[in-house]
């Protein structure tokens, strides 16, 4: 009995030594670790995991501590990773992370933790084989994490986590909820964060990375403006040394880069180039490879600014370099390769030298190889290597290259992903090389076709209108184009089709969320009224103006990122219900653009609608006619786009140099009943007569001679009436007012016709198509007299006008209202406008060409935009007669 007492004894003392050992060897581990990461001591890192290891070992699987140590370990094993790059360690740190969580029970105060943990390898093992699998199941650890009860004591690292990882599955697949919920999250993580955090700097520069990615999608210089800020601030609190130093250069290179790109501003090229330089000095650390192809691209952009052909060599010389550090299949290997085959056509290009477009060939097949399908990229990469494959052609005249590269453009452009921008760009690099090789050929059809469809994926709902209009500028003259090259082709119909789709997007959209659900209601009442509420919800969305965010809260930038979270499910959603309405037995062309054989029969029953396009390849007009089966095309020889421009250029130099654009300041001349003072200026009426006789003579009398209508003496009422259309700078210019007003051979359109626009021909005919009896309560007029805005001149006539249009209207029974000056407020302007089917506005008025929503009704109390009363949604509207200087101007940058 002693004998076993002793023995039980000493297997007790054996156990609690190696007990001792193992928790020991723990403690010693863990602490070592801490260490590391407030000190980056590689080899104390090593130690730490040498120990862990051995306590893992020692440590018996029911053990309560087993989950903590394997944690631990797993911990560790991943920061070695993130420094050497090595594979096995970031193996054995998902091993080991994975067999913690499985020990780990609901409701552990761990669990957050070791979620995270384990989410945070696997996102870093995606990293490193590109596998879409393993960064969902990352996100899908770290929002289980952040999903757990409230009090977590380091939610907002958990957030930021998150961030990261939906970030980096947006860059792999261009899905811009993610990218909408990267923002939230990672604004949320800094929004408790005090001064001084040491996590602040890691926090800021991941919110710069994905405001600059939003910036790529939506153009928006305040995302990068604000991206650059936090980059610089997180690279402000990174010590001299730190291992994210290098990163974190490079990222404030790049958006620095992306801000030259836009405005050409060198001096932000000098300070990336600068930045990325700093970063590529530290070769010993992972991510080198990224960063000198970011020298790279920066050196050859500078290239392409300045012609130096030293930056060229150091460019390809980078590439080069970065490809040596890169190992075989790395997903960052495909865009070192693009990077490098884009430098060596540049040299080509330069030095004729026919080694160089072939490697850049071969690099970029090998890119584009390395990129699968479904990648945002793949649309680019497959350009990249026709405009490769097109220099080699032009150099060579191997028509087979010639052939592989339109074929490349076509399948880029005709892509479904990536950036609707880069493949407009592409697809009108497409239409550009047809028609100057192949102006015959069918495929111009084509490819203007995918251009204007991807004019319309430019501005859509998810996007606010400032944005969309913003989007829009650089496709300003698409559709006027398209239309002059069906012409040529003889496709009048595609032509007015093209010229119907492009043109007036925003507006579209807008009558698209209004539109009457009627008949979807019969088939469907649940599916019809999501869809209306839908649509109501983007209008609100898309009308908010966008909030200078340098002004705001942390905590107001966290709700104005939910919003546009909001805003783009929402989008989404409408997507998604528009395509379940078409896909229904009878609606399948549900908000499609009408094809133009379906707009006959809702044309006005007397005159015509004709749509008359400006381009550099010819002036044509088509009229659609009320009985006619067919378009008549009418040719404009006499007229061309240089032409118009002119007369655009020099009514607007009379309009200015008379501010009648503004009117400024007047001469007062002797007063006209019922006003103070007449304001005077004159015109030079021999310019002014050149541009109408112009118009007359080369775009009006030849369109009303092929269409046999005849000049009636007097003020016939028996005139037909014309509704034009006019397109591009033509917008600017009085067709109604066309004609020779010298005694000798006077004659005008009045003579002829009654002159009437609109902006398309489905506006005209949908107004046919949905026309109904005002209702008895709103039927009248609405009139106001505003001659008088603070620091404006008067406006001479005005109130003799209002007058007179009141006096004639009561006479004749009509309702009407007329209120003057300060009797009226915006509010209350916006209130009538609900009140009466008609108004007539007498006043000032600016427009405003940058912004078209903030284009306002200038009153003695106040101004009214044109968002404002957008948002009233008039369902009651009829007639809007705006007697008001700036109504009828147009923009230059956006004229249709």
């Amino acid at each position: 009995m002693t004998s076993l007492r002793h023995s039980g004894s000493n297997t007790l003392i054996a156990e609690a030594q190696a007990e001792d050992h193992h928790e020991q060897l723990f403690v010693d581990g863990a602490g070592l670790t801490r260490q590391y990461k407030t000190g980056n001591d590689l080899d104390g890192l090593a130690t730490a995991i040498t120990k862990l290891r051995k306590a893992v070992e020692l440590t018996p699987n029911d053990h309560p501590d087993m989950a903590q140590r394997l944690s631990w370990l797993g911990h560790s094993l991943g920061l070695c990773f993130n420094n050497t790059g090595d594979v096995q360690d970031l193996a054995e740190a998902i091993s080991a992370e994975q067999r913690a969580l499985e020990l780990t029970s609901d409701g552990h105060p761990e669990m957050a933790v070791r979620l995270e943990n384990l989410g945070t390898s696997i996102h870093s093992r995606f990293e490193h084989t590109g596998d879409l699998q393993d960064i969902a199941e990352a996100i899908s650890m770290k929002r289980k994490a952040v999903d757990l009860p409230e009090g977590q004591p380091d939610m907002a690292s958990t957030l930021a986590n998150l961030g990261t990882s939906l970030w980096f599955r947006f860059k792999r697949t261009g899905d811009r909820q993610d990218l909408a919920e990267a923002i939230s999250c990672q604004r949320r993580a800094l929004a408790p964060m005090p001064e001084g955090h040491p996590d602040m700097a890691l926090r800021l520069d991941g919110l710069g990375l994905s405001l600059w990615s939003r910036f790529n999608y939506s153009g928006d210089l305040q995302d990068l403006a604000e991206a650059i800020s936090a980059q610089q601030r997180a690279l402000d609190l990174t010590p001299e040394g730190h291992p994210d130093m290098a990163p974190r250069l490079s990222n404030l290179g790049v958006s620095l880069w992306s801000r030259f790109d836009r405005t050409g501003d060198l001096q932000d090229l000098v300070e990336a180039i600068s930045a990325v330089q700093r970063a590529v000095t530290r070769e010993g650390y992972p991510g080198v490879g990224v960063r000198l192809a970011n020298l790279g691209g920066l050196l050859l952009s500078r290239f392409r600014r300045t012609g130096d052909l030293q930056d060229l060599t150091k460019a390809i010389s980078a590439y080069q370099r970065a490809l040596e550090l890169t190992p075989e299949g790395h997903p960052d290997m495909a865009e070192q390769l693009a990077g490098l085959g884009d430098s060596l056509r540049f040299r080509f290009e330069r030095t004729g030298d026919l080694q160089d477009i072939a490697e850049a060939i071969s690099a970029q097949q090998r890119a584009l190889g390395l990129t699968p399908e479904g990648h945002p990229d793949v649309a680019s990469r497959r350009a990249w290597l026709g405009t490769m494959l097109w220099s080699r052609f032009r150099s060579s005249g191997d028509i087979h290259d010639a052939t592989e590269a339109l074929s490349k453009f076509r399948t880029s452009a005709t892509s479904t992903v990536g950036p609707p921008q880069i493949r407009l760009k592409v697809a009108k690099s497409w239409v550009r090389l047809l028609k100057t090789y192949n102006p015959c050929s069918p495929d111009i059809l084509t490819a203007f076709d995918t251009v204007i469809r991807l004019i319309t994926l430019m501005t859509t709902l998810d996007q606010v209108l400032e944005n969309r209009y913003s989007q829009l500028v650089d496709t300003s003259g698409v559709a006027l184009q398209a239309a002059s090259a069906a012409f040529a082709l003889d496709r009048v119909d595609k032509a007015l089709e093209w010229l119907e789709q492009g043109r007036c997007l925003v507006w579209r959209q807008f009558t698209s969320l209004r539109t009457p659900l009627d008949d979807l209601r019969r088939h469907d009442g649940h599916l019809a009224d999501r869809f209306l509420e839908l649509s109501k919800s983007l209008e609100g969305a898309g009308s908010v103006r966008i909030a200078a965010r340098s002004e705001m809260s942390m905590s107001e930038k966290v709700s104005l990122e939910d919003q546009s979270r909001d805003h783009l499910r929402s989008a989404r959603e409408w997507d998604d219900l528009l395509a379940k309405i078409r896909a229904t037995a009878g609606f399948d062309r549900f908000l499609e653009p009408s094809p133009w054989n379906t707009l006959l029969p809702y044309l006005p029953e007397a005159g015509h609608a004709i749509i008359v396009n400006v381009d550099g390849g010819g002036c044509d007009a088509i009229v659609l006619s009320a009985g006619r089966s067919t378009l008549l095309q009418i040719p404009l020889t006499n007229f061309s786009l240089s032409k118009c421009n002119q007369y655009r250029q020099d009514l607007t130099t009379q309009l200015q140099a008379h501010d009648y654009r503004e009117r400024g300041p007047t001469v007062a001349m002797a007063p006209e009943r019922g006003d103070e003072f007449r304001g005077v200026r004159k015109l030079n009426h021999a310019t002014v007569q050149d541009i109408l006789r112009g118009l007359w003579k080369d775009l009006v009398k030849p369109i009303i001679q092929e269409l046999g209508i005849a000049k009636l003496p007097g003020a016939s009422a028996a005139l037909p009436r014309i509704w034009w259309c006019p397109t591009g700078p033509l917008s600017f210019l009085p067709i109604h007012a066309a004609g020779i007003y010298t005694s000798e051979g006077a004659e005008c359109v009045l003579d002829y016709a009654v002159s009437s626009y609109t902006p398309t021909i489905a506006a005209l005919t949908d107004r046919v198509r949905n026309a109904r009896p005002v209702q008895k309560m709103v039927s009248g007029l609405f009139m106001t007299c505003q001659p008088n805005a603070p620091g404006r001149s008067h406006i001479p006539g005005t109130t003799t006008e209002v007058q007179s249009i009141y006096d004639l209207a009561t006479k004749n029974g009509l309702r009407a209202e007329r209120f003057e000056e300060s009797a009226i407020t915006p509010s209350t302007c916006l209130d009538s406008m609900e009140q009466f089917s008609s108004i007539h506005l007498a006043c000032h008025a600016y427009q405003d060409a940058t912004n078209p929503l903030e284009s306002r009704f200038l009153f003695h109390n106040g101004s009214l935009d044109l968002l404002a009363i957008l948002q009233r949604n008039l369902k009651d509207a009829d007639l809007a007669f705006l007697s008001a200087c700036q109504t009828g101007t147009g923009s230059e940058k956006l004229p249709d």
